[in-house]
């Protein structure tokens, strides 16, 4: 199989289960046990704070662990209060559904056409002191990448309270919690080729977040319950890997995503979304008028080629993508949209041979 669906998810890197194995296996003590083989835990899960932190400069101590992104994102706007919350118009389903459950007023910001938030618009936006902002910085679908730093130097001083999910961008493109200036990012550990529900949330010193799951002092008492330790020892080798590889990764995937949009836009009436806009360097979303994007989903995976129509926490929705909605795409071409996101196992012969299955189905 061609797999080209990697902001779904990506493969476990063999070095990462070999990391993570013992934890199964022999090193099965509790962290929260004061003898050896506790211990021996309770410094695995010490190493892989540091090693994400690391990856995303931050301080090893402002590292929560979770079960995911969703959960990163869900206990991010938990802590949003009784004021007023602000999410892009763009965010992942875990941002948006859990924020219209919340009683507090909700506002959607908009996106332009490519895909980004337009920051003289936003500077417009009656955001007030004590309100909670989020705004993705990779967009899992297009691959638009925010201006998450401008919006942050927006709303510095002001009271404001930024979050960012991060999930899709971790790995892709140098991330710098410090330098976003954002309080609150969430991180994914299966988007970097490390094990799934497996996360975390980044917190900066000045928030003091409310613990949604109580019993245990685990994760400075804001997550009770025994941490899954060999997730997170694969999700901090995957962080460590993904460190030392990330300019050479990045490089490769980018030649093969240029070699792919070349080929792509020979073809007649073909669109790329966000095609303008900063984009991570594995993500293309196109579309061809007129064409069914589940059908030609099924079609390619009948040749052994593993795409996606949109966001993978979405499909099977009949509705269009609520991101292509944002940014005024008409139904006719969203309901085609098909996405591919390489990954750094991909080769130039995948890329040929999925344009060239792709032109035979398009006939």
């Amino acid at each position: 199989m061609i797999y080209l669906d990697h902001n779904a998810t990506t493969p476990l890197d063999p070095r990462v289960l070999e990391a993570m194995l013992p934890y199964l296996t022999t090193l099965y003590g509790n962290p929260s046990s004061l003898y050896r083989l506790g211990r021996i835990a309770r410094s695995a899960i010490d190493t892989a704070r540091e090693q994400i932190a690391s990856l995303i400069d931050a301080n090893p101590a402002n590292i929560i662990f979770t079960s995911g992104g969703t959960e990163a994102n869900n206990l991010a706007l938990a802590n949003a209060g009784n004021q007023n919350l602000w999410i892009s118009a763009i965010e992942h389903p875990s941002v948006f559904e859990f924020a219209e459950s919340l009683p507090q007023p909700l506002s959607r910001l908009a996106v332009n056409p490519a895909g980004l938030i337009d920051l003289q618009k936003f500077a417009a936006e009656p955001i007030q002191s004590g309100d909670f902002v989020s705004i993705m910085l990779a967009n899992n679908e297009t691959g638009a990448i925010q201006p998450i730093a401008e919006i942050a130097s927006q709303l510095a001083n002001r009271g404001i309270t930024f979050h960012t999910d991060a999930v899709q961008a971790l790995g892709k493109i140098p991330v710098s919690f410090k330098q976003l200036g954002v309080q609150m990012m969430s991180l994914s550990s299966h988007k970097i080729y490390g094990p799934k529900a497996c996360g975390a949330l980044v917190v900066s010193d000045e928030i003091r977040l409310q613990a949604r799951q109580r019993g245990g002092e685990q994760e400075h008492r804001l997550r009770a319950g025994t941490e899954n330790i060999a997730a997170i020892v694969g999700f901090g080798k995957a962080a460590e890997l993904a460190q030392q590889a990330l300019s050479e990764r990045n490089q490769k995937i980018l030649a093969l995503k240029t070699e792919l949009e070349q080929q792509l836009l020979s073809l007649p009436n073909l669109v790329i979304f966000s095609e303008h806009s900063p984009r991570l360097p594995n993500t293309v979303q196109f579309a061809v008028e007129g064409l069914s994007g589940e059908m030609l989903l099924m079609q390619l995976d009948q040749k052994s080629i593993a795409v996606s129509s949109g966001s993978a926490c979405a499909s099977g929705s009949e509705a269009i993508s609520p991101v292509l909605a944002a940014m005024s795409i008409k139904p006719s071409l969203a309901k085609a949209a098909i996405r591919v996101s390489l990954g750094k196992d991909n080769t130039e012969q995948d890329i040929h041979q999925f344009v060239s299955i792709l032109k035979t189905l398009l006939r």
